[in-house]
Order: structure tokens, then sequence, then C-alpha cells
């Protein structure tokens, strides 16, 4: 299963500069686009304007830098259109549907048609249930499914075999229940999944922390557990599924990638420049109101990141037989 070790030195380094010297090359020559593989709003927009404005504050370029919708297929409309770039000023941000998607025979698209260019932040996604649904703990819902699994309906975005879903997979595999017995009902976006938990009709909601916070500081949702490492600073109330004794740690990371077959000199230029803008206090701040943890690695760290990450989800995938 899964290795942290890496993923929680990385967090750990979080705020330590990382930034090289001494890139004489001019780069970037013209306007900077990144690509955020989905309409404006939701986690792939935010960390792409973040991206776009931690540059701008970071003043490493006179150059325009523009963020570009491209949304459409779980991010397939997007890295396709990145796909058949050359120029490495075009890059896009990406996240674990660029591998789950491939190992689901959902795409063609695989992480290494790309030229990775670093690890950007993690976030940490949450079990809750409507604040009237009657649940004390995360292993009251666990104890219902492990005796009825279809009894309980699972609000998830925004595909099977995204992080959310897959998430809720390894957690019910850890209690000994049969994941491909459960009610999964996919929305597209997480801001359409909470909605129908909000009204109602549908009892469990996984979801990003960020895409739940106004609606549990009203007192709409109760998040059971979060799937982080170690209890969140914003919600020093709600357990860890560790602490609930599930042994699962889920991070839902974002990454940046370029076009294929860029040299090593445009990548080492996007990485200075990339390593710089992490620290600004645009980015940080970002983070802070997102509820994201940094998480950034350079080029070759993301490589042997990726990889291993792949094979994490062909473990899961293989075990609930999700694969064609």
């Amino acid at each position: 299963m899964r290795k942290f070790a890496f993923i929680l030195a990385v967090l750990a380094m979080a705020g330590c500069s990382t930034s090289s010297e001494g890139n004489e090359d001019a780069f970037p020559e013209r306007p900077i686009e990144i690509v955020a593989p989905a309409s404006p709003g939701g986690g792939w927009d935010m960390q792409a304007r973040s991206v776009q404005q931690s540059i701008i504050q970071d003043d490493q370029t006179d150059e325009n830098v523009t963020v570009v919708n491209q949304p459409g297929g779980g991010g397939e409309v997007g890295w396709q259109y990145l796909l058949q770039q050359d120029d490495p000023h075009i890059v896009s941000v990406n996240s674990s549907l660029l591998l789950t998607g491939n190992l689901l025979g959902q795409t063609d698209l695989h992480y290494e048609d790309f030229t990775q260019l670093g690890m950007l932040s993690t976030e940490w996604l949450g079990i809750a249930t409507h604040a009237d649904a009657g649940f004390d703990d995360i292993n009251e819902v666990l104890d219902e499914l492990r005796e009825d699994p279809e009894s309980l309906s699972i609000s998830v975005s925004p595909s099977l075999g995204s992080g959310n879903h897959l998430s809720f997979v390894q957690t019910a595999l850890e209690a000994g229940i049969d994941p491909e017995a459960l009610n999964f009902l996919v929305y597209d976006s997480g801001g359409d999944a909470i909605n129908p938990v909000l009204g109602g009709h549908v009892d469990i909601l996984v979801n990003s922390i960020s895409d739940m916070v106004e609606q549990y500081e009203a007192g709409e949702v109760d998040i059971l557990a979060v799937s982080a490492p170690e209890r969140l600073e914003e919600f020093e109330d709600v357990p860890t599924l560790q602490e609930e004794g599930i042994d699962v740690v889920f991070p839902h990371w974002r990454g940046i990638m370029g076009p294929p077959d860029m040299t090593e000199d445009e990548v080492e230029a996007w990485e200075e420049m990339l390593s710089s803008a992490v620290e600004t206090d645009q980015f940080q701040t970002d983070l802070e109101n997102n509820d994201l943890d940094q998480l950034y690695m350079d080029s070759e760290e993301t490589e042997e990141f990726l990889e291993e990450e792949e094979a994490f989800f062909e473990e899961i995938i293989e075990e609930v037989e999700l694969a064609p």
C-alpha cells in the first residue's frame, strides 16, 4: 500500500525555500498560459489562479501570465489540449485523475506523456453527513454499511476513480466492507455533490474539506473524519480516520505539468520559477484560505511520487475490480 514517509517529509519541509541559483537563460520569452482543466471555481481552477498570481507577485517575469479554462471529461479536454502543444510556456494543473483515468480505461493519457514540472499542494478529504443524520462518529456509519452495504447512499465527485471515490473505497476495504456493493452517486463537482446531502436526499458525502467548510461552520453538516495523518488545525474537533481505528491516510494532491519533450533547460527554468513562487505570500495565503498543505516537489521528485501513486491506485482498482 501507499508509503507516506516521503510525503510527510515534504509537508514538514514546506516553508523552507527550495529555489535554485543561476539560471541565466531568458525564460519566459512570451506570455505564460496555465490551463485549468475545468470550469471556473473548484480545485483545479483555484490552483491554476494561485500559481498565476504567485508568479506575478514574485516578479520573475514581465510577460503576461493567464489562466485558460478547458473544462470537460474529468480533465481530459484540458490535458488533450496540452498534449498537442510544443510550447513550454503552456502548462496545466493536474491531479490523481491523470493516473486513475488511465488505470480505469477511461483515457489513453498517461502521466509519462507529459513533462512533469512539480507537485504543488495537497488537501485532505472529509467524510460527512447531514447534521441531523444521527451519526455520532464514522464507525457508526461503517457499522451500518457492514451490515447492509446498500443502506446508505454516498455522494462523490467528479467520477468513479476520483480521489473522493477511492478514498472511501480504501476506507471500506480497511473496515471489512465490500466496496463493490456500496451505493455511490457521482456528481460533476464538489459543489454539486454536497447539495443532495444538504437536502437530505443522499446520506454520506466524501469531499474535499475546503468544499464543505461553509456548511460545517453553519452547522449544516457533520464531518465525521478526515483523511489527514493528524488533526487539522482548522478542524481540531474532527478525528482522523487513523484515530478512529481505520488505517487510511489519503492526500488529494495537485501538480503542474508541461507538454511533451520539454528540454532540461526549460524544465530547470520552470523549477526555479515554481520553487520561488510557492514561497510567496500570495501562495501561502491561498494555501491557508483553502485549507491546503504545501507539497512542493521538483520535476524528478514528482516523477518518483507519481510512479508510487500509480502503483497505489492500481492496487486499489484491481482489488475492487474497477478496471475493464
